[in-house]
């Protein structure tokens, strides 16, 4: 699989001769500053390549954009409502510039209203560093007492609501100030400065779409964009709602392996693909990845390899969770990168020119000179560094064992 790493741009504190030095070899990134809904000139697009591809001193870093994370899918496309034809042929012409730049691999998600969602950004761990948690009693205090959700506690036990009672009660301001801006606007590449006005308001138009009128939203984007990316050379890859699970009341339908599957045949196309992220679909402990990528590893485009363990408090399918080392997590990563590189032998062997897989060391835990909060939450150098470590020593084992 080629190494990849997720670089935020310029004003991201870790730099591009920083991951020479890690070993990188491809880059995955997006144009953050430009809204949803808006098309990516090619002018912004070759000055965020030139800005890979060039060190600190001016000379050639020999890296390149691999993966767009993300181009995003609009709220009026994702709700069918307003401009969203509009926004569907600004993606079509994004696409089509960046298929003009030479890029190949397009990452989305469906995820509605919120972005991938944690209830703590740094959280102490027994070794002294930290790690972005998921904590369903502190999600339900957010909902309950500061979203406010008119029905919200018809999606909660009468135990987990009293439990959020009490430790809402115990909370700090400073804490209740922390938990909302977390949920709300903490994310690197999320919504940016969204208010609980923005949410409330976003909420409301979800009022009357279900999971399968968003399903059905979602089969429409792609009937009109993906046969455009096929004409282009581009593979579309969709991200997995992070966490797999419905939150504020809200359909989550790209979560599980069925998920998955009803949408690639929905639109039965190649250039109709997955991002595998094991962190976020190994959240369901009902997930079985050997048999997800035996069925469709020759749809996934593009892989996402982070751990998750699952903790605490829990009711029916959602899950209190933290985001755990690379190889120590609930899923067994060993057979997930083996799977991986047998697709990519199966690709080999049938000349498929899109046979490597481009992974990166999805999230990570913050450890010695990550701490101190200077690093982008979910994305610290020396804790990503270990896991890329890890993985590379891992792909490197069972490549002797596919040779032999």
């Amino acid at each position: 699989m080629k190494q990849t790493w997720r670089w935020f741009g310029p004003k991201d504190p870790i730099t591009i001769d920083s991951l020479l030095q890690a070993g990188v070899e491809g880059v995955v990134t997006a144009l953050h500053d430009l809204p949803p809904g808006t098309v990516w000139p090619i002018e912004a697009i070759e000055a965020r390549q030139q800005q890979i591809a060039m060190r600190a001193d001016g000379s050639a870093s020999g890296l390149k954009w691999d993966v767009v994370e993300s181009l995003p899918v609009s709220e009026s496309i994702k709700t069918g409502t307003g401009e969203w034809r509009d926004h569907i042929e600004a993606y079509r012409q994004s696409l089509a510039n960046l298929a003009a730049c030479g890029l190949r691999t397009v990452c989305y998600n469906f995820m509605p209203v919120l972005d991938w969602t944690r209830t703590s950004l740094r959280s102490k761990l027994p070794h002294g560093g930290c790690a972005m948690r998921f904590d369903l009693i502190d999600f339900a205090v957010f909902d309950l007492f500061q979203l406010e959700r008119p029905s919200a506690r018809a999606d909660y036990p009468d135990s987990l609501c009293q439990d959020a009672e009490r430790r809402f009660a115990e909370m700090t301001e400073e804490r209740r100030d922390e938990l909302e801006h977390t949920i709300v606007a903490g994310l690197p590449g999320a919504n940016g400065n969204w208010t609980l006005d923005d949410v409330r308001r976003m909420l409301s138009v979800y009022h009357k779409i279900d999971a399968a009128q968003l399903r059905a939203n979602m089969i429409t984007f792609l009937e009109l964009v993906v046969p455009v990316a096929a004409d282009l050379g581009i593979n579309l890859c969709c991200h997995p709602d992070d966490p797999p699970f419905s939150i504020l009341g809200l359909p989550r339908i790209m979560s599980t392996g069925d998920d998955y599957a009803l949408i690639m045949r929905a639109v039965d196309m190649p250039q109709n693909g997955i991002t595998l992220c094991t962190g976020s679909m190994g959240v369901q402990p009902s997930v079985g990845f050997a048999q997800f990528i035996g069925e469709w590893g020759h749809r996934i485009h593009f892989a996402h390899l982070r751990n998750t363990r699952r903790e605490g408090p829990a009711q029916g399918n959602r899950h209190s969770f933290f985001e755990a080392e690379h190889l120590s997590g609930d899923t067994d990563m060993v057979s997930v990168v083996r799977a991986l590189l047998n697709e990519q032998t199966r690709r080999k062997s049938q000349g498929r020119p899109d046979w490597q897989i481009p992974m990166r060391p999805d999230h990570g835990q913050e450890l010695l000179s990550d701490l101190g909060g200077h690093s982008l939450p979910g994305y610290p150098l020396i804790g990503r560094l270990r896991g890329l470590a890890e993985l590379r020593g891992v792909m490197t084992a069972l490549s002797h064992e596919i040779s032999d």
